[in-house]
């Protein structure tokens, strides 16, 4: 790998064929936890599925531990799950879900050092309708943001799109600014910062940021409110929540540009199904 302009990473094809891996290990856990939801189970329960998953694909979870220095414990879990008001960086624990919770569930794991990581939003029983389209509006940012990318553009290209559809609904959804997408390669979060809105002064806000360039993985993950996008973190220095007490959703994708198209390494499919139905070349370095 080398290191480009402000620190960006760039891959080479052998390092996104192993991103692509830890991305299929993060699918298949993320497929397995979303399987195991139902009223009555715990979060812990719930990271336990996702922690056999990694283990027996032998892989690391990128989450357990992660941020821990000089002592102090870092996450205590493989996934987030965060829970209706909570935005993201939920902690498992004794929680037990309820019918009509919305569950938005965060994963990562490494392959021989290389990196994947994803989230999706799932309902727990019958869920209201609004808290549905919300998760849905909320996928549907991801898509357009990961559509929008090309080989000479800008993440700010990202960015817009994903703003753009968001304003596009009906449903005055909140756009959480503080909690953005990311680089990601050697390590889970690297430069560049990919945010969900556009870069303010730019209409409509291309041509701004890094370059997007073959070899760059990202991870792009809108996060979205039924109401305001203010938000604070809990007492366990981890858990993000509404200030208002709304309901939350995220969605992520670890993604990368190559010469023939557009390939999502934490899309079991790789993310063709998505991709042509928005009219974007799908272009895999392998599978």
């Amino acid at each position: 790998m080398v290191f480009g302009h402000r620190g960006v990473e760039i891959k080479t094809r052998e390092q996104l064929l192993l991103m692509r891996r830890a991305g299929l290990v993060v699918a298949a856990a993320l497929a397995a936890t979303r399987a195991a939801v139902r009223p009555g189970v715990s979060t812990r329960e719930l990271d336990a599925v996702a922690a056999e998953v990694i283990r027996s694909a032998g892989a690391t979870p990128s989450f357990l531990d992660y941020g821990a220095h000089e002592g102090v414990g870092g996450f205590q879990g493989v996934t987030c799950l965060s829970v209706n008001e909570e935005v993201v960086h939920g902690v498992p624990g004794h929680r037990v879900l309820a019918e009509g919770d919305l569950l938005s569930i965060d994963c990562g794991a490494v392959v021989e050092g290389w990196h994947g990581d994803s989230a999706l939003t799932v309902a727990v029983g019958e869920v209201a309708p609004e808290a549905l389209a919300l998760s849905e509006a909320t996928r549907g940012a991801l898509w357009h943001g990961i559509a929008a990318a090309r080989l000479g553009g800008h993440v700010g290209d990202i960015s817009a799109a994903v703003e753009e559809h968001v304003r596009s609904l009906d449903g005055g959804y909140g756009i959480v600014e503080e909690y953005v997408g990311h680089g990601i390669g050697s390590a889970m979060h690297q430069p560049p910062d990919v945010p969900n809105l556009a870069p303010r002064g730019v209409l409509p806000g291309r041509g701004r940021g890094p370059r997007l360039v073959e070899g760059l993985a990202l991870a792009v993950e809108p996060m979205l409110t039924l109401g305001s996008p203010e938000n604070h973190v809990l007492a366990d220095d981890w858990t993000v929540v509404t200030d208002d007490g709304r309901v939350a959703a995220h969605w992520e994708h670890t993604m990368t540009v190559t010469a023939h198209g557009t390939w999502v390494l934490t899309a079991e499919d790789g993310g063709e199904e998505m991709l042509t139905a928005l009219g974007v070349p799908f272009g895999p370095l392998a599978d």
